[in-house]
């Protein structure tokens, strides 16, 4: 691509092609979830219709097993409950028929339902023997009032003639007999036969939905696969004509140099409206904070500088310390004004080589000075006696030519006070304190 600035692409131009392209993918990408949606449904639905066409035939088995255990037990002890549980689920509940009914009408499904249909006859069948069984218990215990289709039965004359007991023992043989068994097994074989074919039925269904389920994957692959590279494609272009000139920018910016002219016309335009005012922009500004918080005379802090430091110090890790020096009045008539100056911008400079370059010095008065000592936990006592003996050192040695001077200091950590405003008031309370004591001096403050 041109860097030339007439070629640059437009970012108007980018921004509306990206719409476009982000659009027409993402509504292929949803078209195609819905479609791989839509073959999972159908896979999921055939496993269901699996699990239910299971259920109904288990359902068949689990109701004739039940009359064989009620008749049994009828045939056992004789309780009319077990026979009328018995009719209850013959003719009511009729689970037997639910079972075929559940399995519907489907063509596919014809071979399953004739198996059970199979299954069902062979019950009714079986329950020729149980009326029987019935029937004889009913004899043996006199019982009058029973199922009219019970009535129907007619014993053998051998049979009518036993005894009570032996008609008991003659019931609970037909029902617990091998032919009885036997004819169990056959509805159970039936069942069985019909489950093949469920499970054959099955497997086909999910064979079809499953290779629709791969079909639709395979073109959700390869839309999603279009996705990312239509998406790298974008990221990189929208990286070479805007990101990268904008990085670039800000590594020129912070090495205080002009920004390259690269990248979308827009940014291009910028950058050399930027590069117009570049120089002079900066140059005026670095006046201008400088002049606006330090002190001309010394290159310390001025008062708007410590009121800016103050609003933004953290008073549980700082101390505070105000510094006068002592009988400055006298050098300034003694000495001249031009030497008290001296004074002052060397008292600066002896109490920066006593502290951090991380510690801040401001002159708020005409002879005072506060120093923040950032950064300091509430044990600080011996590390800043021997800075203001340093300072007073420092201040003491005529070497320069300038006249002796000594400091009174007053010295208060931030985590004494409750307030930010009430820390001068505090700090200057001590300094006087060391002016009370003779000068010359530090007072760390207490409350009284």
């Amino acid at each position: 691509m041109a860097e030339d600035n007439k070629n640059g692409i437009s970012l108007r131009m980018i921004h509306s092609c990206l719409i476009v392209i982000t659009l027409l993918l993402s509504g292929t990408l949803i078209f195609s979830t819905f479609r791989l949606s839509e073959a999972f449904m159908s896979l999921a639905g055939a496993t269901e219709e699996h699990i239910e066409l299971e259920k109904a035939a288990h359902e068949l088995m689990d109701a004739s097993d039940y009359l064989t255990e009620r008749v049994q037990r009828f045939t056992i002890d004789g309780d009319m409950r077990f026979l009328e549980e018995y009719f209850t689920e013959a003719f009511e509940t009729n689970r037997r028929e639910e079972a075929i009914a559940a399995m519907g009408t489907d063509a596919d499904r014809a071979r399953a339902v004739e198996e059970l249909n199979q299954a069902l006859d062979n019950s009714v069948i079986l329950m020729d023997r149980e009326y029987y069984a019935m029937r004889l218990v009913i004899e043996a215990k006199g019982y009058t009032d029973y199922p009219e289709v019970l009535k129907q039965v007619n014993l053998t004359d051998e049979d009518a003639a036993l005894s009570p007991e032996e008609k008991m023992r003659r019931a609970t043989e037909v029902v617990l007999n091998d032919d009885y068994y036997e004819q169990k097994d056959r509805i159970r074989q039936d069942m069985s036969e019909s489950l093949q074919e469920i499970d054959t039925l099955t497997r086909r269904i999910e064979d079809k939905e499953m290779q629709s389920l791969r079909r639709e994957m395979n073109l959700g692959r390869a839309v999603i696969v279009l996705l990312t590279l239509s998406i790298i494609f974008m990221v990189w272009l929208t990286a070479y004509l805007g990101i990268n000139p904008v990085l670039q920018a800000v590594d020129r910016i912070r090495e205080d140099s002009p920004i390259p002219e690269v990248g979308a016309n827009e940014f291009r335009y910028l950058a050399k409206a930027y590069n117009k005012m570049y120089s002079s922009y900066k140059n005026s500004l670095e006046r201008l904070n400088y002049k606006a918080s330090h002190d001309e005379l010394t290159g310390a802090y001025n008062r708007a500088g410590y009121d800016l430091l103050l609003s933004g110090i953290d008073l549980d890790s700082t101390y505070m310390m105000l510094f006068d020096v002592d009988n400055f009045k006298g050098i300034n008539d003694t000495y001249g004004h031009e030497t008290g100056d001296k004074v002052l911008k060397k008292l600066v400079q002896v109490i920066r080589s006593a502290f951090r370059d991380d510690d801040y010095i401001c002159r708020v008065g005409g002879d005072e000075f506060v120093v923040f000592m950032v950064h300091s936990g509430g044990n600080q006592h011996r590390l800043i006696e021997k800075k203001i003996e340093q300072i007073n050192e420092g201040l003491e040695n005529t070497d320069d030519g300038l006249p002796p001077v000594s400091i009174s200091v007053g010295i208060v950590h931030g985590k004494q006070v409750t307030d930010i405003s009430s820390l001068f008031e505090m700090t200057d309370e001590a300094m006087y304190e060391s002016k009370k004591k003779g000068k010359n001096t530090y007072t760390f403050y207490t409350r009284r």
